[in-house]
């Protein structure tokens, strides 16, 4: 039975993504790209997705363009195990989130 992943946004994602694209239109579309590669398929080569090591090695993160990275997790779904959510935790450049 194939996986289902769903996207879930923290609020310090949200914050983060609008502090971080601001009106940037073309950043915009990147990150949108990137997202749903991410929910079709978390290691698509595209996205270069890598555990984090020291204190974030709970983590993973994707590339969302040149100097553009999209921290998160994969957790099931206690409701329903077919479920993957994939938990965005924060976006910026690579100085910014690690």
């Amino acid at each position: 039975m194939p996986v289902e992943r769903k996207l879930v946004l923290t609020k310090g994602f949200e914050k983060s993504y609008q502090k971080f694209t601001g009106k940037n239109h073309t950043l915009k579309t990147s990150i949108s790209k990137a997202l749903f590669k991410l929910q079709e398929d978390a290691y698509d080569p595209a996205l270069r997705t890598h555990k984090l090591s020291g204190k974030l090695a709970a983590y993973m993160a994707c590339s969302c363009g040149y100097d553009c990275r999209i921290i998160f997790t994969i957790e099931k779904d206690i409701t329903n195990l077919s479920i993957e959510n994939i938990v965005l935790l924060d976006i910026g450049t690579h100085d910014d989130v690690y």
